[in-house]
């Protein structure tokens, strides 16, 4: 066996260790299911108490066994797996499925005999998979091997899935039947006690019957980094292979009590969709949407452009196809003349020969046929769509065959919407057997078009050389502990600013006045007009307590300003610490974007962006990505934004300066990987100017660990009992 999984998933030699004598016990069901699957290797119960099982010798140990065994079952509380797991490694076994409960998910006993499994076995070389899982199945038929405890044997077909959920597998092959799906490989990976999925990612690869492979995920065990740097190897490259993952948890909060917006906003469900979206995986919303895409991607067909070709035999269903065909993101073809002279040769005078083509209700197999072969021609269409409603004169047999036939020769991408049930079922067969998506409905045909002409860009993504950015690393590292030292932890403009122009961020130019005559001389060497802020560590939300004005133009309105903002703070806090009125340069009006960073526990810095100022928490149109990346990955996030038009001259507007925001990001990425110490920032806004004017940071805060709490207090809201350095602002205004 050339790789180590092979042991699991093409057996040629199983032992059942706990099967049972009993109908209905998961050991007599499991061998029951390998013995009448058509297992093609030799099968061997393990029952010190039983003669024989379903007619079949048992035997008392597996060390008993007088052959091999490539693969052991092993369904027996977790005490007793352990001697059996013993005994495996006497026996010399490749491979382990634990298939019962009660180990690291109840914890306590059942942990600490788990984690002497996995020594035991990484010590022998034998790769476990479980415990708690539900099996493995190999429908191919040089195996045969259902080893699990669903009674369904799913047909051969070229998608390969992998479940955290025992209960969902059974529920997926329940679906996959009544769609006609079959599968290369299945597995359940249950508490993933050595067999995890970047293990099965690379192993489903390498397998040529595996042309999509779809996952079931509850949490990620492996680091982030590490996850995405195996699945985009897999989804780019040479022999790119489709992931599409339905996660769950989409309703689970963000961090409830974050210190910045961008803390507010990354929920574990942001985190794992910056995973899926750098390494190039098709994250789903349901079961539904994730066999609809499979289906999809198995024929490995792309369309290189947006431009879809409709043909139907029906008005309404054809209209609900072009719009859903541009929500998907895709345009309806425009036909050459060539292809409209071609269409009226074999349609009916009552057809409409433009986008979407009307073959008309009475349409055989012979129109289909020739509007099909000549749209996929023109070399403006990038794809097409099939829709058939069963009508009086409909051949869905035929038209099944003659859409298979054409599928065959071309390229281009086909999906169809064969309406109805019963007077389709046998064309959709046939569509299905020959691997032509087919829907119930043009909506979903159109959506999987869309996903496809992603897929593509995905593959095609142009790769830029990266940028050359100098930091001042030492520095901003003396800074962060100097503010630690004195018990400084959340930074606003002042101190923040410091840190970032270390990493060639442009700030502002501002100074903290203590008296309104240095406000003054401050506010002169800035040069007019100016904005001034009160600084206390008391105030966390400045403009409630009407302490931030804006656009003062003279000395005079300086002296009245810093006097009327200091008043204004007692009044608002009476024992609130006044440190001072920040005087500090008015920006240049620019286009107002985010940048922000949230480190999270598992997977490290996470930097967003998004559209910012005010409008950063209503329309929370930002993205996150793992940091650290390049100038590619920056590029991407920009783009991924539904606000990116209004950076790119929208309604005349100036196009603005995107080179700027990519580097920001990449400098931002670079600070988080440096400097662990911060765990939040929040640059809001990033005034970005017109192309080649730069951008600058106009207002910023930013979290450090607080070293003198338990793990430096990376998960809780340090509230208004932090100390906030000077410059501080208020915090989720």
């Amino acid at each position: 066996m050339g790789h180590s999984l092979d042991a699991i998933f093409s057996p040629q030699s199983i032992a059942v260790l706990g099967t049972s004598t009993s109908k209905g016990k998961v050991g007599h069901d499991i061998f029951s299911n390998i013995l009448h699957g058509g297992f093609q290797g030799t099968l061997y119960p393990v029952n010190p108490k039983a003669k024989s099982i379903l007619s079949v010798r048992c035997y008392e140990s597996i060390l008993t066994i007088p052959d091999t065994i490539d693969l052991a079952l092993i369904i027996l509380p977790p005490s007793a797996a352990l001697k059996a797991i013993e005994e495996c490694v006497i026996k010399k076994v490749k491979g382990v499925v634990i298939i019962s409960a009660g180990f690291k998910e109840v914890g306590g006993e059942g942990l600490e005999i788990e984690e002497k499994i996995k020594e035991i076995c990484k010590e022998a070389g034998i790769r476990i998979v479980g415990p708690n899982c539900l099996g493995v199945i190999n429908p191919s038929p040089t195996v045969s091997v259902n080893a699990s405890f669903s009674a369904r044997m799913p047909a051969m077909g070229h998608i390969s899935f992998i479940s955290q959920s025992g209960a969902l597998c059974t529920a997926v092959l329940d679906f996959a039947a009544d769609r006609g799906f079959g599968f290369s490989k299945f597995v359940s990976i249950g508490n993933k006690a050595d067999v995890d999925e970047l293990d099965l990612l690379r192993y489903y690869h390498a397998d040529p019957e595996t042309h999509v492979i779809m996952i079931y995920m509850e949490e990620l065990s492996r680091n982030g980094k590490e996850f995405i740097d195996v699945a985009k190897e897999i989804t780019s490259g040479d022999n790119p292979t489709p992931i599409l993952v339905i996660k769950s948890g989409r309703s689970v909060a963000g961090a409830a009590a974050a210190a910045s917006h961008t803390g507010s906003l990354a929920g574990s469900d942001a985190v794992y969709d910056a995973l899926f979206a750098e390494a190039g995986i098709v994250r789903c919303e349901s079961v539904n949407e994730l066999f609809d895409l499979a289906q999809g991607f198995a024929p490995r067909k792309y369309p290189t452009g947006r431009n879809i070709a409709i043909v139907t035999n029906a008005g309404g269903p054809g209209i609900i196809a072009t719009d859903m065909t541009e929500n998907a993101g895709m345009n309806l073809a425009k036909f050459s003349e060539e292809t409209v002279e071609e269409l009226k040769r074999h349609l009916p005078p009552t057809a409409n020969f433009n986008n979407p083509v009307d073959v008309i209700g009475d349409a055989a197999r012979d129109r289909y046929e020739n509007a099909l072969t000549t749209v996929i021609s023109d070399e403006g269409v990038d794809g097409a769509l099939i829709i058939l409603t069963p009508q009086s004169m409909t051949d869905a047999i035929g038209t099944a065959r003659a859409i298979a036939e054409i599928s065959r020769r071309t390229l281009k991408p086909i999906t169809c919407a064969f309406m109805g049930v019963v007077d389709v079922s046998e064309g959709v067969g046939i569509l299905q057997k020959a691997g032509v998506p087919v829907y119930d409905f043009p909506e979903n045909a159109a959506k999987v078009l869309g996903k496809l002409y992603l897929a593509h860009r995905w593959l095609s993504r142009r790769m830029l050389p990266q940028y050359s950015l100098e930091y001042d690393t030492e520095r901003a590292g003396a800074l962060i502990r100097e503010h630690l030292e004195n018990g400084q932890t959340v930074l606003g403009e002042y101190e923040g600013s410091q840190i970032l122009q270390c990493y060639g961020l442009k700030t502002l130019d501002m100074e903290i006045a203590t008296s309104a005559s240095a406000a003054v001389d401050i506010a002169r060497r800035i040069g007019y007009p100016v904005v001034m802020k009160i600084v206390s560590p008391d105030i966390m939300h400045k403009s409630d307590a009407k302490g931030v004005r804006v656009g003062i133009r003279d000395p005079g309105e300086v002296e009245s300003t810093y006097d009327d903002i200091v008043a204004c703070a007692g009044a608002y806090k009476e024992d609130a610490r006044i440190r001072g009125v920040l005087v500090q340069q008015m920006a240049l009006p620019g286009d107002e974007v985010i940048v922000g960073m949230k480190r999270d526990r598992q997977f490290g810095p996470m930097v967003m962006f998004g559209l910012g100022g005010i409008f950063v928490e209503l329309f929370k149109d930002v993205v996150f990505r793992v940091a650290p990346f390049g100038r590619n990955t920056a590029r991407r996030m920009v783009k991924s934004i539904r606000a990116y038009p209004l950076l790119t001259g929208f309604r005349g507007k100036a196009h603005a300066d995107i080179e700027e925001i990519e580097k920001s990001l990449v400098r931002v990425a670079k600070m988080a990987e440096d400097h662990p110490e911060i765990l939040e920032l929040d640059i809001n806004p990033l005034l970005v100017h017109p192309k080649g004017k730069g951008a600058t940071v106009a207002d910023i805060v930013l979290r450090l660990k607080d070293t003198s709490l338990p793990n430096g207090d990376e998960g809780e809201d340090q509230g208004e009992d932090s100390q906030v350095a000077s410059g501080g602002q208020e915090l989720n205004p």
